[in-house]
């Protein structure tokens, strides 16, 4: 199955340029005479977004893992390491991800993981993990990629997803040391149909690899559980071995996650299927763990299904995220109660006392999708509501016929409306996993 020749950007130096200044900017010294202020930040971020996505061409590159002028950090052992008493802010890759995956392992928390789509999203995941004083993990679908680059592109080999998703990885990279906190950089599940988009999307970490000697994503997800296992674990195996090489960081799903997501619909899955075996969880343990120890993680089916529904129609049964950890702990005689990473998909609409349950068993990731969706749409709607009268004419409102409403209908004040409103779901979040405060921790 040749994959290893895939469509990228030709006009690397637009995306070289972008990356640079991304990256140096989010190292100025505190000392500088010329400090940033908030709205330069915001303008270099755009800025960069627009190179990234920027015309180009296609042509066909070869792996690159060399550096220039920084050294990497090889991964070895991850989770045999002990997470710092302090933990990097911005983005972080490599062994600074993995401190802040074992700090949420022993601190008994997990990590929202949240699906976005515009740049609006990307600040409310930023403000709330301040306000939180915890990580935060920013994720794009192949879908919200595409929508960051713009409907209007042709998405034809996936390179409108492509640009649209390392697009949203620089602005991060731009803005997420200014708030304080960890940031994972993260892409969402890519079935097999979409190897395209993910082999674009290491093709652009490469190149940021040799350049600054850490990718630019901090992690990406294979999602093949469609596919028999023994060709998801043997796809998961040949990517894993490229990503290791600089030093990203891998999650996988065994077991489908029920309802709809992004376009993907497993509404009509057989129920027997959306419950992972501890068998199987051993059999990618066994595949990886010689590969990138304690490098991946994996998004175990317990009854989870994407969408939010009436309380009673979501079986989540988390035990079996224990017993498997049970099951590898006794196979390979790890010294830890919890060998494995979990990841909770089709988190929306779950109980505290579920997402508790599943995080005391190892989970140290939610993704949340359709509760963000919800709230942004929710802060516009309330916001129209109580300014209905304002937003009938450019001219004209109960305080006069020639009063202007400009104020009222320029988009920054609705969309600053749905970003609080997301702050707000965000924090309610960040309370279930039980990571508020974490960075104090």
């Amino acid at each position: 199955m040749a994959r290893s020749t895939h469509a990228t950007f030709s006009n690397a130096r637009h995306l070289h340029n972008a990356c640079v200044r991304a990256c140096d900017a989010c190292s100025t010294p505190k000392t500088s005479k010329t400090p940033r202020t908030g709205d330069a930040r915001a303008t270099m971020a755009c800025a960069t977004m627009m190179k990234a996505i920027a015309g180009a061409t296609t042509t066909t590159t070869t792996t690159r893992t060399t550096t220039r002028g920084r050294a990497s950090r090889c991964v070895t052992r991850a989770s045999a390491t002990t997470a710092p008493a302090t933990l990097k802010r911005g983005v972080v890759t490599g062994q600074d991800m993995i401190d802040v995956l074992n700090h949420a392992r022993e601190h008994g928390y997990a990590i929202p993981a949240v699906n976005c789509t515009m740049s609006p999203v990307i600040n409310a995941c930023l403000e709330a993990a301040k306000k939180a004083n915890a990580p935060m993990i920013v994720q794009f679908s192949n879908g919200g990629g595409h929508f960051m680059a713009g409907k209007g592109l042709d998405n034809k080999d996936q390179q409108a997803a492509v640009r649209g998703c390392v697009a949203g990885a620089l602005m991060v990279r731009e803005l997420a040391d200014a708030y304080g906190v960890p940031v994972i950089l993260h892409t969402d599940h890519c079935a097999k149909n979409l190897l395209p988009w993910f082999d674009g999307l290491l093709e652009a970490n490469e190149k940021y690899f040799a350049q600054h000697g850490e990718p630019l994503f901090s992690s990406h997800m294979l999602d093949l559980s469609e596919e028999p296992i023994e060709e998801n674990l043997e796809i998961c195996k040949e990517y894993l071995t490229r990503m290791k090489k600089i030093n990203c960081f891998l999650e996988m799903e065994i077991g489908i996650t029920g309802g709809e997501e992004d376009g993907v619909d497993n509404s009509d899955v057989a129920p027997e299927d959306l419950y992972s075996k501890p068998e199987e969880i051993y059999q990618v343990y066994e595949a990886l763990q010689p590969i990138a120890p304690d490098f991946y993680s994996i998004a175990a089916a317990f009854g989870n299904v994407h969408g939010v529904y009436s309380p009673g129609n979501v079986k989540l049964t988390p035990k079996i995220l224990k017993n498997a950890q049970a099951y590898v702990k006794d196979k390979t005689g790890s010294a830890s109660d919890k060998p494995i990473y979990f990841v909770f998909h089709g988190g929306s609409g779950s109980s505290p006392e579920e997402i508790a349950e599943a995080v005391s068993y190892g989970v140290i990731k939610m993704n949340i999708d359709t509760d963000t969706q919800w709230s942004f749409w929710e802060g516009t709607r309330a916001y129209e509501a109580k300014n209905h009268a304002y937003l009938q004419g450019q001219i004209g409102n109960p305080e006069g016929e020639q009063k202007p409403n400009k104020k009222y209908y320029d988009p920054r004040a609705w969309v600053r409306a749905s970003e609080q409103a997301t702050v707000d779901r965000l924090l309610g979040a960040y309370k279930d996993l039980g990571a508020i405060g974490a960075c104090a921790k």
